[in-house]
């Protein structure tokens, strides 16, 4: 697409790497369920990595996994993706006409938010099934849409961290 500068414009691109991440997510979520037996891992790399099959009512991290309102933590949680969700649209609106490393991190973060979202609606939980271990710590179980999440933030986190070019 062109815009009316007669520049390119990649907002399409950003939806594409979007809608991969949460095609990318649902896939990996169903195999999972499918071919994966709660609390019998597949040990990848031993003590390192392990495939898991674990159902996560809590937040990132499993926070609020324990609640006493669990009900309450889903919506919350519902909430609070729809706003990033729709804040991360219009940023996008305004940013994914140029082909960036913003914009791609926006997308990236716009894929696992909504496929987490999805999740949490559907199903109350969200599957869970990556866990590393590196050396005593341990990671908390993740998925595919995490994954992209905090891909996207650290790119995010690079970009402002990057020395700015005068645009003069």
């Amino acid at each position: 697409m062109v815009d009316r500068s007669g520049r390119r414009d990649w907002r399409w691109l950003m939806v594409v790497i979007a809608a991969a991440v949460i095609a990318l997510d649902r896939v990996s979520k169903r195999w999972i369920v499918k071919n994966v037996i709660p609390a019998h891992p597949i040990v990848v790399w031993p003590g390192v990595f392990r495939i898991t099959h674990v159902l996560n009512t809590g937040a990132a991290f499993s926070m609020y996994e324990g609640a006493s309102s669990q009900t309450l933590v889903r919506y919350v949680l519902i909430g609070f993706s729809a706003v990033a969700v729709v804040v991360i649209l219009v940023l996008l609106w305004r940013m994914g006409r140029r082909l960036s490393v913003t914009a791609v991190a926006l997308a990236l973060i716009l894929g696992g938010a909504i496929g987490n979202m999805y999740d949490r609606i559907r199903f109350g939980y969200v599957v869970d099934f990556l866990e590393v271990h590196i050396v005593h710590y341990h990671w908390p179980d993740f998925n595919v849409a995490d994954s992209c999440i905090v891909v996207g933030a650290c790119l995010l986190l690079l970009e402002m961290l990057r020395p700015q070019r005068d645009s003069r």
